[in-house]
């Protein structure tokens, strides 16, 4: 059915109006040679001329000066009538003058007879898009440039496989290549022959592929073969899919950053190297002069006894003398122990008020009668975990130096509290403590001082007056039991010792009942010992002791000596052992012995506080110096029940 001429108009109309409401298109008619036939709203909207300004002038108007006079409008149409259509962007021209960019498409119109009539025409404005383009090229223009500036980092990219495709200036001074040395080849150049061979370059891929990012400092080398300490980044680049696209690389040259680190590691190490021998110094020369005295006094007691003796004169007052210059040494190697934290201590429950009003008598006694204690405790004080014997020696040094503080006389106040520290404060961890406090109303002392009062052999009572060991054997014997000694003090304002002490729970009091030591059974019969010790003195003085106290005595003065005479037979009662012996230690006898004769009881003697690598643990020990009592009571421990 053909459609009336009324219904064609009415289609018409409704194009016309759908065309004329457009208004972000430009959508107009030309006849054949380029006069504009037919205007919409979208074209008055963005090209500023109304329809009666614009209809019948030519279409060339919108171009700019510079492709008018190139021809361009010409050859749109003469595109658009050969071809079927012509699509372009460009620069086109407001009724103002003002530019603006376009998409531009031009279709040709024909008649039934296909005798061109005209062309329409559709413009868009796509200014903001350009503008917006513009501004991202310039943008990415700014971070090339900036990237190709930058000389104090080598930052290029990476494809998938880690071949170069970008080089900057930075790469360029630190690396030596050039950049049409280097793009298409392998990242892994840079790598040292060692790197290479251990696959390292791979392995950065790798990690910055699965993890983002890969970092870390190492050895590269230059296009010259030197090498330079650099830190390098490498981070995965992916396109919005997730698609690996590459990998950006930043290296830093931190050669001589890490000179200067080195150099600085340098001079700390040499610092403490010189702290460490001057506080060596300080403690061998100390030692020396206090052992120097007391060997003096058992060397000259000896001596006279020795001449006295052979002239039948009674000496037992010289040798005396030379016992309690030797319990002298043997307390003060006992004071270097505690201060080095490795003296044996016997850790139990122990109520401070009890022990504090125990010494309450001695300590009056060796304060004197010029000076006063004054004691105040709660009602009710936990136990601690402490070694009670080492803690009244503890109290006792501090008290002895409270009392040479106050030349002058007056009161030191002994006092404890609860504690309860919810975080670490002064190296102490968190938990309850009691604070066992000791005051005086001396000079006190100044900063200087008071951080160098538990230096070991630093005192300020003068020549002879003190070892200077008394507050380092004490923070030793605090830290030891899981404790501290904290001094505070100023000028003028007298000083306070305070011993914290871990309060003993229920779990470890219970503990420390059931590990009471239990008094050994006497041995009721002589024994045969095996006594082994390569320091001819020492075992002289041991074998003396051993048949002193009714026992057989077998010697060796090696390792290997005493294997012998154990495979010879026969077997002894009990094996005595020391320790530090050339070839074989003490310790590794006595593993051998247990091997080849389980049943042998062996007792290992020893000058040091503890065995390195666990050594001798599992043995009953006798501790260098010991005595004759000492002896007979580890014997008894191991041998008492030998024939019960």
């Amino acid at each position: 059915m053909t459609p009336t001429s009324s219904e064609m108009s009415s289609t018409s109309d409704r194009y016309r109006l759908l065309v004329d409401n457009i208004t972000d298109y430009a959508v107009y008619l030309l006849d054949a040679h380029g006069h504009v036939s037919s205007w919409n709203a979208g074209a008055n909207r963005f090209k500023g001329y109304t329809e009666d300004e614009i209809l019948g002038e030519h279409f060339s108007r919108f171009y700019t000066e510079e492709d008018r006079a190139a021809g361009l409008p010409a050859r749109a149409l003469v595109t658009a009538a050969t071809e079927g259509r012509f699509e372009a962007e460009g620069w086109r021209v407001r009724k103002n003058g003002e530019r603006f960019w376009a998409h531009v498409v031009i279709d040709p119109i024909r008649d039934a007879r296909g005798a061109l009539i005209g062309f329409a025409k559709i413009t868009r404005d796509l200014s903001e898009r350009k503008m917006a383009e513009e501004s991202l090229k310039r943008s990415e223009e700014q971070f090339r440039l900036l990237v190709q500036s930058v000389t104090d980092y080598a930052i290029y990219m990476l494809d998938q496989k880690g071949n170069v495709s970008s080089w900057n200036a930075g790469a360029r001074r630190i690396k030596g290549y050039e950049p049409h040395e280097i793009i298409g080849k392998n990242f892994s150049e840079f790598y040292t022959p060692e790197d290479r061979a251990d696959d390292l370059p791979r392995k950065g891929l790798e990690v910055a592929e699965k993890e983002g990012r890969f970092e870390r400092e190492g050895w590269r080398v230059r296009k010259d073969g030197t090498r330079f300490w650099a830190n390098v980044i490498i981070d995965a680049i992916r396109s919005e899919e997730g698609t690996l696209l590459g990998f950006a690389k930043v290296t830093r040259d931190v050669t001589e950053k890490r000179e200067a680190q080195l150099a600085l590691d340098r001079a700390q190490l040499e610092l403490f190297q010189a702290q460490k021998m001057e506080a060596l110094g300080l403690l061998t020369g100390g030692v020396a002069h206090d052992f120097n005295n007391l060997l003096m006094a058992i060397l000259g007691s000896l001596e006279i006894a020795r001449k006295r003796a052979l002239a039948g004169h009674d000496v037992a007052d010289l040798i005396d003398n030379a016992i309690q210059g030797a319990q002298r040494g043997a307390s003060l190697t006992q004071r270097l122990l505690a201060f080095s934290r490795k003296q044996d201590l016997k850790l139990q429950a122990v109520d401070i008020a009890g022990l504090v009003r125990g010494m309450a008598q001695l300590l009056q006694r060796t304060i004197g009668p010029s000076l006063e204690i004054t004691t105040a405790f709660p009602l009710m004080l936990p136990p601690v975990w402490a070694d009670a014997n080492q803690l009244e020696g503890a109290v006792l040094n501090l008290v002895v130096n409270a009392r040479d503080a106050m030349e002058q006389g007056g009161t030191i106040t002994i006092s404890a509290t609860k504690k309860f520290l919810t975080h670490e404060r002064d190296e102490l961890k968190p938990g309850t403590y009691v604070c066992l406090s000791i005051r005086d109303e001396g000079e006190g002392m100044d900063a200087t001082t008071l951080e160098k009062a538990t230096t070991p052999f630093f005192t300020t009572k003068g020549v002879g007056k003190g070892t200077g060991l008394g507050l380092s054997m004490v923070q030793g014997l605090m830290e030891q039991a899981g404790g501290r000694l904290i001094l505070r003090s100023a000028v003028g304002e007298g000083t306070v010792a305070e011993l914290w002490m871990p309060v003993l729970d229920k779990v470890e009091h219970s503990v420390a009942e059931s590990e009471r030591p239990v008094a050994a059974p006497a041995v009721d019969r002589p024994l045969t010992a095996l006594v082994v010790d390569d320091d001819s003195l020492v075992l002289m003085n041991t074998v003396l002791m051993l048949e002193d106290l009714g026992h057989t005595t077998v010697q060796a003065e090696s390792a290997a000596e005493a294997l012998l005479i154990l495979e010879q037979g026969p077997l002894p009662d009990v094996l005595i052992t020391d320790h530090a012996m050339p070839k074989t230690t003490g310790a590794e006898l006595a593993r051998e012995v247990s091997k080849r004769f389980s049943d042998l009881p062996i007792i290992l003697a020893t000058g040091y506080a503890e065995l390195p690598n666990g050594d001798g643990e599992d043995l009953p020990r006798l501790s260098k110096p010991f005595t004759q009592d000492q002896l007979s009571h580890v014997l008894s421990t191991v041998c008492g029940t030998a024939d019960a």
